[in-house]
């Protein structure tokens, strides 16, 4: 599970989610907003489970959704904005 720390003005969260989760978010944002397929980074099997593999992709999947916020500036697609729980802290 990786943790990630949301901030949005005055407000921040943390939200928890497993790989499989942003590759589920991935694959619906290339086929509904067709990002780059590459965008997210390979799920490694081999060593997933070591603590430098683990932080390692920790820092990817960060520049991964920084990326995504970058490419949204103004309205983020619902799938992002329900997967990083927007709903429940941004009115």
């Amino acid at each position: 599970v990786y943790i990630i720390q949301v901030s949005v003005g005055n407000h921040q969260w943390t939200v928890k989610h497993r790989y499989s989760d942003f590759h589920d978010l991935h694959e619906k944002l290339v086929s509904e907003k067709k990002i780059d397929k590459n965008l997210l980074p390979p799920k490694k099997i081999i060593g997933k489970n070591s603590k430098s593999l683990v932080e390692k992709r920790q820092k990817e999947l960060e520049v991964y959704l920084q990326t995504l916020l970058v490419k949204f500036p103004v309205t983020a697609p619902k799938v992002l904005s329900h997967f990083l729980h927007f709903h429940l802290y941004v009115s």
